[in-house]
């Protein structure tokens, strides 16, 4: 028997997504502050403390203890839960922060639990429980590009991702290895060993480009891998925005052009 709230829910877009969520009278959806995009009238807002898995009762000290883990993944204190307090079906909208994809989950097809990077979480069913995941392994922590701390997603209700770019599923066997850049990493089943694993080859540190390691992702379990992080696009940006940051276009042609449109003055 399920004991988180069970939501009906809605996908919109392609390139820049929203997820709309449909609530019966008092089912509760919970939402990473700055989520939200619309509600319909009946829907009640309440910032809570934590993820609202358990009652906000008892004292303070025990409820800051619970909030603050968040903290250590990178998130606030706070987040909002929206429910249906009126009668009939009501919609509340959650949009992605970039554009990309928003991943449904449903924790209960996945053996209750889900470990997602930091910033990834969207909103969820109530019930829903947000903490951290620690990396057991040392090299793991220290080269794992998203750190020893990990989001861990804990139920058996809905919870909803967002990843940059397109989103590829792979279902891995038992022993199956995947090679992946660590900041392509989205999400993966609880079954799943995650690892780091140090590129080698004096050429491919030097000139290679692609970073000093790899995530190495062994199954059995699945896992959600995105070909655009964040990271790697704000990079992007800021190394075009800043002066010489356009040389790669080319010596000749693309110094000719920043000439042309005033970048070489």
């Amino acid at each position: 028997m399920k004991t988180n709230h069970e939501i009906d829910y809605q996908l919109y877009g392609e390139e820049m997504q929203f997820v709309e969520i449909e609530l019966d009278p008092q089912e509760t959806v919970i939402a990473e502050s700055g989520s939200f995009m619309m509600m319909d009238d009946g829907i009640q807002m309440q910032t809570i403390f934590g993820d609202g898995s358990k009652p906000q009762t008892g004292r303070i000290f025990g409820k800051l203890i619970s909030a603050g883990k968040r903290v250590l993944t990178g998130e606030s204190l706070f987040m909002t839960a929206f429910s249906n307090v009126g009668g009939g079906k009501k919609k509340v909208s959650f949009a992605a922060p970039y554009s990309g994809k928003i991943i449904p989950l449903d924790l209960f097809e996945h053996n209750g639990k889900i470990v997602c990077q930091k910033d990834a979480f969207l909103c969820a069913a109530k019930g829903v429980a947000i903490g951290i995941e620690l990396q057991r392994k040392l090299g793991t922590g220290l080269f794992g590009g998203e750190g020893f701390i990990m989001q861990k997603l804990e139920g058996d209700g809905m919870a909803f991702v967002h990843a940059g770019g397109m989103v590829i599923e792979k279902q891995l066997e038992i022993g199956e290895m995947l090679r992946v850049d660590t900041g392509c990493v989205v999400a993966y089943t609880g079954s799943i060993d995650y690892d780091i694993e140090f590129v080698g080859g004096i050429k491919n540190t030097i000139f290679g480009g692609e970073g000093l390691f790899f995530a190495t992702l062994r199954g059995p379990g699945k896992v959600w891998l995105q070909s655009l992080p964040i990271s790697r696009l704000a990079n992007r940006i800021l190394r075009y925005g800043s002066p010489g940051g356009r040389k790669e276009e080319g010596s000749v042609l693309g110094g000719l052009g920043n000439l042309l449109d005033g970048d070489g003055f």
